[in-house]
């Protein structure tokens, strides 16, 4: 019987622990060639009491109960947050107990470290839960795709923000309400902060360019804007040039060894695969040199569609024990600064400005109007002539309401 530990009963911590009730005959034939008896959960920690659970009987608040329990081989850190997770994680790892989490903000905040630990007890750190849900990405992008250079990486990575993005174009709903409508049907937390700024986007993106990089990219270095400012008349605009706005993490090779990475809501057209996602689905795409383009697409969030990746690194630790590279911790030195991205721009302006002007500036664009605003996209300008060429309409009197990159397929 493999005996695993779950620290935190929330929404995913609960969803594991059902996962592994409901679903042990299933669990107990995929590892029956290492263990028969299956998987137990010995130890629940939290400081809630759960009477009335089946597992209710196995609460402890007890840390050290559980990293001096031998029988315990692997430890799920379902706590949430940086501390105390990270802490926990680390005394779990250096007591030789594998780790699995759905936790981010750890894993893109001390992921090298960790990592280290794991290798040098010859434990297992697994972190699949942290990115994209229950699709599952890393492991594909750590394994079947090892024969590749990784050209790119990019998706829409929250499911909050775009459920609030795909109920503002559909229904003209205002942002505020899109986000209340959200939060009443449990797709965003009641402090969405980290969702909407976009800061929940650049800690998964961050993870994803560090397993296909190699290198250790710290979130803080990174460029991140979130939905805030988009308003339905903006998504209105980009439909009708043909677009579609998403909040996307985007990580990229630049001229050999540099790399592009930011989050930001961008332009796409609507031809483009992951133009077509909405709600609170999440999509991953991936550009190998060999392999070409591949998209991952599936719900990104909730209880039971993590708690499903978690379960699956369960089962691989349980089969496989498998092991993840340092990152190296050079990955400042090698990201283009966000400023100097070259790229394609959907352009939404106010004021009193004459399409012709914008015709002059920009060369053969196509321009649509709204009620008090135009919109244009300028599908080859490069950012230092963009910007200038943007100074140029503002001194004639344009407003500047909008101005996204355009992601190409």
């Amino acid at each position: 019987m493999v005996k695993i530990a779950i620290m935190g009963m929330g929404v995913v911590g609960g969803g594991v622990a059902d996962i592994i009730l409901k679903n042990a005959d299933t669990l107990r034939n995929k590892i029956n060639s290492v263990d028969k008896d299956g998987i137990e959960v010995k130890y629940i920690m939290d400081r809630r009491t759960f009477e009335g659970h089946p597992l209710a009987d196995r609460v402890t608040g007890d840390i050290d109960k559980i990293l001096s329990d031998e029988e315990v081989s692997i430890v799920v850190e379902a706590m949430g947050g940086l501390h105390p997770a990270f802490e926990f994680t680390k005394r779990a790892l250096e007591s030789g107990k594998n780790v699995v989490t759905s936790n981010k903000a750890v894993v893109s905040a001390y992921g090298p470290e960790l990592l280290a630990i794991a290798a040098e007890k010859n434990v297992s750190y697994m972190f699949e839960a942290s990115v994209g849900g229950g699709i599952p990405i890393i492991r594909p992008l750590t394994n079947c795709l090892t024969a590749n250079k990784i050209k790119s990486v990019y998706g829409i990575l929250n499911g909050t923000t775009n459920y609030i993005l795909t109920e503002m174009k559909r229904n003209g709903t205002a942002f505020s309400d899109a986000l209340s409508d959200a939060q009443k049907k449990g797709y965003a937390e009641a402090d969405p902060t980290a969702d909407i700024s976009g800061a929940d986007t650049c800690r998964k993106i961050c993870i994803l360019a560090n397993l296909t990089y190699g290198i250790y990219i710290v979130p803080e270095d990174v460029y991140y804007e979130g939905i805030t400012e988009i308003t339905t008349e903006h998504l209105a605009l980009a439909d009708k040039l043909g677009y579609k706005i998403k909040l996307a993490g985007c990580a990229y090779a630049i001229d050999g060894d540099k790399l592009a990475v930011y989050t930001a809501p961008v332009a796409l057209h609507e031809d483009h695969s992951i133009a077509s996602v909405d709600g609170v689905y999440n999509a991953v795409s991936v550009t190998g040199d060999y392999v070409g383009d591949l998209l991952f697409c599936g719900q990104g969030a909730g209880a039971l569609p993590t708690a499903s990746a978690v379960v699956g690194d369960i089962v691989d630790v349980i089969k496989y024990k498998p092991s993840r590279n340092v990152w190296k911790n050079v990955g400042e030195s090698r990201l283009v600064d966000y400023n100097e991205i070259e790229s394609g721009y959907f352009v939404c302006i106010g004021g009193k400005i004459d399409a012709n002007d914008i015709t002059r500036e920009f060369g053969k664009v196509k321009v649509v109007l709204g009620e008090d605003s135009k919109a244009f996209v300028a599908p080859s300008a490069t950012l230092i002539q963009h910007k200038a060429k943007l100074e140029r309409l503002v001194n004639k009197g344009a407003e500047i309401l909008a101005d996204l990159r355009i992601l190409e397929a």
